[in-house]
């Protein structure tokens, strides 16, 4: 049990110095202009290519910046932006009522707890992780397919399903490290170790842990 426990403590430290070696200021590349338009942008991501999500918002928030502005403006303009985004008539439907509730119950802010957050219309635990993780300092590990991917191959999480994962996670790694990780992973994932055409010679953390027998 206590072997078992240094390795993880062991590849975590390399996971994170490797990490942060090449993505020491790491970043959202998910184009927002707010707190309102950022949390569009993650509901738009869902299932959807951040390039793409990227693309549309970078003319969508011209006209939307706030939740009135989403309401008052005509359906068929809004998903005209949407349409080539995956599932747009059912987030233009969650974006909408969530635009509603905010004005009404909550003068057009958003709550930054993440119950309240989880309450919103297309906003479940991952969306409310990942738009908590940019606005707050809120300790918050959300976990996408790039950190779920990753965590599996390094063996540090059974791949059963995403809230395990989370779990595994948070009693891996720091909670000062929590929100600088989830950007990093998702950076080295979609660099270093792509779920498709993965190329262990360029994965470099791999590489570093099979030298240390740690896989």
């Amino acid at each position: 049990m206590l072997e078992l426990e240094y390795k993880k403590q062991k590849k975590a430290l390399i996971i994170r110095k490797t990490l942060d070696s090449l993505y020491p200021n790491p970043k959202s590349t998910l184009y927002h202009i707010n707190e309102y338009t950022l949390l569009i942008a993650i509901i738009l991501s869902a299932k959807s290519r951040e390039n793409k999500v990227n693309e549309v918002t970078d003319y969508l928030f011209e006209i939307i910046k706030k939740p009135k502005d989403f309401i008052i403006t005509p359906t068929v303009i809004i998903k005209e932006y949407l349409r080539n985004i995956g599932l747009y008539n059912r987030k233009y439907n969650h974006i909408y009522n969530l635009s509603n509730i905010l004005l009404k119950e909550y003068k057009g802010i958003i709550p930054k707890n993440i119950y309240q957050l989880e309450s919103l219309p297309g906003v479940g635990h991952k969306t409310a992780s990942v738009f908590l993780s940019h606005v707050s300092e809120i300790p918050v590990f959300p976990v996408d397919t790039h950190i779920h991917r990753m965590m599996f191959r390094w063996k540090l999480s059974n791949g059963k399903n995403v809230k395990k994962t989370e779990k595994d996670a948070k009693s891996i790694f720091k909670k000062i490290y929590w929100k600088k990780l989830h950007f990093q992973i998702i950076n080295y994932g979609r660099e270093y170790s792509p779920s498709i055409n993965w190329n262990k010679n360029r994965d470099i953390i791999y590489k570093k842990l099979l030298i240390n027998n740690l896989l």
